[in-house]
């Protein structure tokens, strides 16, 4: 990189309860940031050149055609980095910024290394954020460029504009870090405002419709633990899957988010309380309106590995699958990190991986070289 470069810095997410309800409006979740990164290190160059290195992806140049960029080459996997692109490029027109070219590389450690296969942390998120980080960071002259609300307004964008749906939790434990309370913007108001053509600047400045984030502060004996399935998993299908049971049957849709409140709502207080028993029972709680969710649509949100992945962490403490499920990440909650070991043993016995995660408690970060 030449003098002037940037590193921008966005860490995954591992969603803690609250699934699936939180793309309803005011229906809250926790999530929480982890110490596994996507870095976008960026550069004034002679043109725009891309390079993931880990997709086998090298130096890919793209031109601008109105507002929509278009790369050298066709990959699916490119489509969030240039939705990233195209948004941040827009908002920097229409505060009068000169854009210049600049080489962007990517590297993700949310991926497993030997098998290349995602763990199930956010990766998409993360990229958004940090690509949207660093092409601000490039065109800014002061220090701090971009409030932290703008990067998450701006990354919920381009992720909506690529994904067409999302409650945007992701991206907030990218951008802000650490635990957090959260409840979705409107993704439909979002995505109508955006379509209709106005400014990019004036949709940032505006309040979003039941967007709320909080930081949160985790009961201090509190111990929580990942262990990896192997087994990927779609979000998307998933999601569809649970809208078309939703049309089916508001009922019992309607009682599942009943159930997820009461114990989403639980788990805060017990933060707030400093309770880790109580957190431990919430978690326990928010698994079971899940695993009843799971059994009246009938798609696998617990596969037979997050099962026994659960069933052990209950032994010790409390567990559940993280985010949509059908495969990636489980969770466990313990008091006694004594234990931690012995609960990892009985996980790699049943051929899940304990991944050695913490907390993050920095969201995005941007460092010049």
């Amino acid at each position: 990189m030449t003098q002037s470069s940037y590193s921008a810095k966005a860490p995954g997410k591992l969603m803690i309860a609250g699934e699936y309800a939180v793309l309803e409006p005011n229906q809250r979740a926790v999530v929480v940031a982890v110490n596994r990164y996507v870095k976008a290190y960026i550069g004034p160059f002679s043109q725009n050149k891309l390079s993931l290195p880990q997709m086998g992806l090298e130096d890919i140049t793209w031109e601008t055609s109105g507002e929509r960029v278009q790369f050298s080459v066709s990959d699916s996997r490119l489509s969030f980095i240039q939705n990233s692109i195209t948004v941040a490029s827009q908002f920097l027109q229409e505060k009068s910024i000169i854009l210049r070219p600049f080489q962007l590389q990517i590297e993700s450690e949310l991926d497993d290394p030997e098998t290349g296969k995602k763990y199930g942390l956010g990766s998409s998120a993360a990229v958004v954020a940090a690509v949207i980080s660093a092409i601000l960071y490039l065109h800014s002259d002061r220090e701090e460029p971009t409030a932290l609300d703008e990067i998450f307004k701006l990354s919920a964008i381009a992720h909506l504009k690529t994904q067409g749906s999302g409650s945007g939790a992701d991206i907030a434990a990218a951008v802000y870090g650490g635990w957090l309370e959260y409840s979705a913007f409107s993704a439909k108001w979002v995505l109508k405002e955006f379509k209709q053509g106005g400014k990019l600047t004036e949709l940032i400045e505006k309040p979003w419709p039941n967007l709320f984030i909080r930081p949160l502060t985790p009961p201090s004996t509190l111990q929580l633990a990942v262990g990896w399935t192997k087994e990927a998993a779609a979000t998307g299908p998933m999601i569809k899957k649970v809208q078309s049971f939703r049309e089916k049957n508001l009922q019992a849709y309607n009682e599942f988010l009943k159930e997820s409140s009461i114990s989403v709502a639980r788990l805060i207080k017990s933060f707030e309380m400093n309770d880790s028993t109580e957190a431990i029972n919430a978690l326990k709680q928010n698994r079971k309106a899940l695993q009843k969710l799971d059994e009246n649509a009938g798609i696998a949100i617990e596969t037979a590995k997050l099962k026994i992945l659960c069933s052990i962490a209950e032994t010790f403490g409390s567990g559940k699958p993280s985010g949509a499920g059908g495969g990636d990440c489980g969770i466990a909650f313990l008091k006694d990190d004594a234990k931690i070991q012995e609960m990892y043993k009985a996980w790699e016995e049943a051929d899940i991986s304990p991944l050695d995660l913490s907390v993050s408690k920095k969201g995005i970060s941007v460092t010049g070289s």
